[in-house]
């Protein structure tokens, strides 16, 4: 993942979504997808169809999530035979990931951590009908064709059943000129699960976008002692599903 050239070709689709605004490229994910920002406030994802996370689940989970919690309004989502978009207002905050937070690591790792344990204490999870516990996500790596490792196929027992965000890593927190957390994006795979499967993959970021020494710091903020069996867990469904 990482932020794209200015010159970045636009995709005829987020052209003719864009209206005549202006647009900048702020980001392109691992399989290709790019996010462009308009000049009118709202920002255009495009990308290949993804089986794991699409955009038209993101856009429910959206809808949803948003009854109790921050996230973009969705003011458009569609496919076509090879790619899929998705269209959102923008929130007046930036990722924790952005260069405003480069320089401020602890700062923007305990926001993170913050961020996420009040996702997991406001969304009800007796009112949510996704899952992404480890059954499910072992089920949809093996439709993808991934040979997920016996051993992973007996999770340690819940600790503590949440709606998890699903991809909690540290660019899908918004953050205000304060350097709390505001929002979130990314929604796609929202589901229930244990707790330690946001924590895992969110700490583990932390390694990604600001070297180690991080990880303990976000648990920390989140406010839970660090459950080292979980963590190591959780982190190798991630890293092999």
């Amino acid at each position: 993942m990482s932020i794209p050239l200015a010159s970045t070709a636009v995709p005829p689709v987020v052209r003719s979504l864009a209206a005549g605004a202006g647009l900048t490229p702020v980001w392109r994910n691992g399989i290709g997808g790019l996010t462009f920002r308009t000049d009118d406030g709202r920002f255009i994802k495009w990308g290949p169809r993804d089986a794991e996370a699409n955009m038209r689940d993101e856009a429910e989970r959206m809808r949803w999530a948003g009854r109790w919690i921050a996230v973009p309004e969705v003011r458009d989502q569609g496919e076509d035979a090879a790619h899929e978009w998705l269209v959102t207002a923008a929130v007046p905050a930036l990722s924790a990931v952005d260069p405003r937070w480069r320089d401020h690591p602890e700062t923007a790792v305990r926001a993170v951590g913050a961020g996420l344990r009040a996702l997991h204490d406001a969304l009800p999870v007796d009112e949510c009908r996704w899952t992404w516990d480890p059954a499910s996500r072992i089920a949809n790596a093996a439709v993808r064709g991934i040979d997920v490792p016996d051993d992973l196929r007996a999770p340690p027992p819940i600790d503590r059943l949440v709606v998890c965000h699903g991809d909690a890593c540290m660019p899908n927190t918004l953050l205000d000129d304060d350097g709390r957390p505001v929002a979130h994006v990314d929604l796609a795979a929202l589901g229930a699960a244990d707790r330690w499967a946001d924590i895992a993959v969110a700490s583990m970021s932390t390694v990604w976008n600001h070297g180690p020494g991080w990880e303990d710091l976000l648990i920390e903020a989140y406010g839970v002692e660090p459950d080292r069996e979980r963590l190591a867990y959780y982190r190798r469904l991630w890293n092999e599903t």
